[in-house]
């Protein structure tokens, strides 16, 4: 297990380009088994859980060439659908949530997939009913054997159907199970996510029929084989959220470059509502250096709530990231996360730390705002997810003192060299081995 050294309470200064967007990697990464054409796709982060993609992808004989540093070709022209039954498949796939969207392209072409539980963060229940009960919509048919999903459809059927949540995986795999399905497809209360908005632009110019793009409303109408393409990922908009996040906390000024402005919805309006200043020039982000930052009230001065929300609410994949900010504002914040149970209970780490939080309930926490009259401390603690992970790493680059972050694995799965990037901003982290 790997683990952070960090000397913090160093003021940071310089220029970061965030990584191409984890997320919809993983969508568009699984969509390239769709077609037996070559795919190309730039902008890949170098990260565990994308890499770990890309060798059960090998595993099940995909082609897989590295162009560049961030550009990868994939062809799915001799797919051995053994192996899908084979250890090394069930251990791999169980290890990474994200495989599971293979599902929807290998039941979509080849009328068959076979899947372990996946994993990924202990972040609370998350379920899969959304993705199989859109299978079994369009004429799949599942079994689970409390090892397995066994999922067969001879003759996919285009139907229908009002998903029970506008789930971002859920609606990517439903989406990639229909697009050779027959008929028409009709999606109601679809994600609509940046993520999914893109995985819908790659399978249209690799010849599939959607539209509603961006919207919660989609239609697909079936066609009999998709193509090759060349497709470029976003910026990573947790990233962003990120590195504003941490710009704040350890008052530097820091220019995010090529953020995707236009993809990031309610991101830079949440931190300005923390009291964060944020200057927008063209596509690019100036966070400038704040001693101070104070939170905004409601109109009829009640205590500011940040809470999650589906696309274009603010994601839940950057709540961690609100509260750490909140510790230092100069007022108090109610951190309201809807999604997952178990999402806050890091918290307690933030308290040893010296921070003003009560965890009120598994999904909400009030931040009494320190305005600076006090400093974090350094202490020795433990990532227990991705973004718990980073939000953590924020606080302790901010502290005063030593910090040391155990389970940095958790970190790399999706923030890639984020040691060395801020070792280029100035902050002085070792990683030990």
């Amino acid at each position: 297990m790997s683990s952070f050294e960090i000397i913090g309470g160093k003021q940071l200064s310089g220029e970061i380009i965030p990584q191409g967007a984890k997320n919809e990697a993983l969508q568009v990464i699984c969509a390239t088994v769709l077609t037996s054409d070559k795919v190309v796709i730039e902008n890949i982060p170098d990260i565990r859980d994308v890499n770990k993609l890309i060798d059960i992808l090998r595993l099940i004989n995909v082609k897989v060439e590295r162009l560049s540093t961030d550009t990868y070709s994939f062809q799915a022209d001799n797919i051995d659908l053994s192996k899908l039954e084979g250890d090394e498949f069930c251990d791999a796939a169980s290890k990474l949530r994200g495989s599971i969207m293979l599902a929807g392209p290998l039941l979509s072409r080849f009328g068959k997939a076979i899947f372990p539980q996946p994993g990924g963060d202990k972040i609370g229940r998350r379920r899969l009913d959304t993705h199989f009960i859109g299978f079994e919509k369009l004429g799949a048919k599942i079994n689970y054997n409390y090892q397995y999903y066994t999922i067969q459809a001879d003759n996919l059927q285009g139907c229908y159907m009002l998903l029970d949540e506008a789930s971002v995986t859920g609606t990517a795999n439903i989406i990639m199970a229909s697009v050779l399905a027959k008929g028409t497809t009709t999606i109601m209360n679809a994600a609509c996510e940046p993520y999914v908005y893109q995985l819908c632009k790659m399978l249209n110019r690799m010849g599939a029929d959607i539209s509603g793009v961006g919207s919660n409303l989609l239609t697909i109408n079936g066609v009999t084989s998709l193509k090759g393409c060349t497709h470029r990922l976003l910026p990573d908009m947790i990233e962003v959220g990120s590195f504003i996040g941490l710009a704040a906390m350890t008052q530097s000024e820091i220019k995010l470059r090529n953020v995707g402005m236009e993809h990031l919805g309610m991101i830079p309006q949440v931190f300005r509502r923390l009291g964060v200043e944020i200057f927008q020039m063209g596509d690019d982000l100036l966070i400038p250096a704040q001693e101070h930052y104070t939170v905004e009230r409601f109109m009829d001065g009640s205590i500011m709530h940040i809470s999650d929300a589906p696309w274009p609410g603010f994601t839940p994949d950057l709540i961690s990231i609100a509260l750490v900010v909140a510790i230092q504002a100069n007022g108090s914040v109610l951190i309201h996360q809807k999604m997952f149970e178990s999402r806050l209970f890091f918290v307690d780490k933030l308290i040893d730390m010296g921070a003003q939080i009560i965890l009120c309930d598994p999904h909400r926490a009030t931040v009494i705002g320190l305005n600076r009259e006090h400093n974090l401390r350094g202490i020795r603690m433990s990532s227990p997810d991705i973004r718990a992970g980073v939000a953590l790493l924020i606080a302790a680059l901010s502290a005063t003192g030593k910090s040391r972050i155990d389970n940095i694995e958790q970190i790399d799965r999706g923030y890639q060299n984020i040691d060395q990037r801020l070792r280029d901003i100035g902050a002085e982290i070792t990683r030990i081995e």
